[in-house]
């Protein structure tokens, strides 16, 4: 299995809609790693690690977002692991 890792900031409305929870939804069922925040900005940001295959699905759906929420920009940078996490948190 070969990981991969990718840091997101997702645009749009996804503060106060439930993304946080929706992210870490999707990364537990797909078994990926990492974490996500709100930033002061209004924005969300996203470190996921996983397998490749597995982390360019969650991609997708994190791009779609909850139902009340949009995702009107999604920045991806593919980054090296950092192989540091055990599981997949929210942090505040």
């Amino acid at each position: 299995m070969e990981l991969s890792a990718v840091h997101m900031v997702a645009y749009g409305r996804v503060q106060g809609v439930g993304f946080r929870f929706f992210v870490r939804q999707q990364a537990a069922a797909a078994g990926i790693k990492g974490w996500v925040r709100n930033l002061p900005d209004g924005s969300v940001e996203i470190h996921a690690e996983g397998e490749r295959d597995i982390l360019d699905i969650f991609v997708e759906r994190v791009k779609h977002g909850p139902t009340f929420g949009h995702v009107s920009e999604l920045e991806i940078d593919r980054i090296e692991p950092s192989h540091t996490h055990t599981h997949f948190t929210i942090e505040f």
